[in-house]
Order: structure tokens, then sequence, then C-alpha cells
């Protein structure tokens, strides 16, 4: 089934200069394409509507403050089985649980500053998209 995924490369990511590294993996993945993509700082509005459901947890605010730091390239990735594909690709939060061959497990250093975010389902996905690229909702 062909989906549509909402990828972020965090600040930490650019920083570090893994953006190629990252795209690449994905582009690599036969019958997955790069539908948009973006380099931007991230507004805090955006932010917010973006981690609202994490809104009063003691992770928030550094976490707004870190996805405002610097640059992040957001993506709209197509492709069968994306959403779950995607997020496998990036591995479990926590870098020290996360497989060699995911860009967490390869790259990752701390939980909060984790490389990548990938939508969860495909109403994630929706909803993210709208956020980030309107004309995909």
């Amino acid at each position: 089934m062909t989906q549509r995924t909402l990828v972020i490369l965090k600040p930490d990511a650019v920083a570090r200069g893994l953006v190629g590294e990252i795209i690449g993996r994905i582009e690599r993945k036969a019958g997955w394409t790069i539908a948009a993509m973006e380099l931007r700082t991230l507004e805090r509005a955006a932010l917010e509507q973006h981690y609202a459901e994490h809104e009063g947890r003691p992770f928030y605010q550094p976490l707004m403050e870190f996805m405002a730091s610097g640059p992040s390239v957001v993506a709209v990735v197509e492709g069968e089985r994306v959403i779950e594909g995607v997020r496998a690709l990036a591995g479990p939060t926590d870098p020290i649980a996360a497989p060699a061959g995911s860009v967490r497990g390869d790259f990752g250093t701390i939980v909060r500053e984790n490389l990548i975010h990938a939508s969860d389902s495909e109403e994630s996905a929706a909803r993210e998209m709208k956020i980030f690229f309107p004309r995909f909702s």
C-alpha cells in the first residue's frame, strides 16, 4: 500500500552534517521517493502544533528549544509501507537501544537529540503533513 509520511531531520542531524547520509538511506530504499523537502528553521507555532500531545511533560520545553535551535530538514516521503519502514530505518528513540544499521543506532548520542522524526501512523502523518506541507493534506 502506497503511503506518505512526514520526516524531520532535526537540528542535530543538520549541524552534524548527516542530512545526505540519512536522505541517502531513504532514497536507496526501492520504491520510496522524496515528494517534498525543505531546509528551514521551524517556527514555534508549528512546533506547538506538532508536539501538542507532549505539552506539560517535563521534556516539552527542552524539546521545543532544541527543535527551534537551528535549521531542520522537513520532507514528505512516499512509498510502499513507508510509515512503518521509515520508523524502522530511524530506530528506537534511545540510541543505546537502537540497532546498528538504524539512523539512531549508527549516529545517535542522546535521547532528546535523536536526529530524526518519522510519523507513527497514517493519522499522524496526515496531521503532521498538514502542519508542515499543507498542500499534501
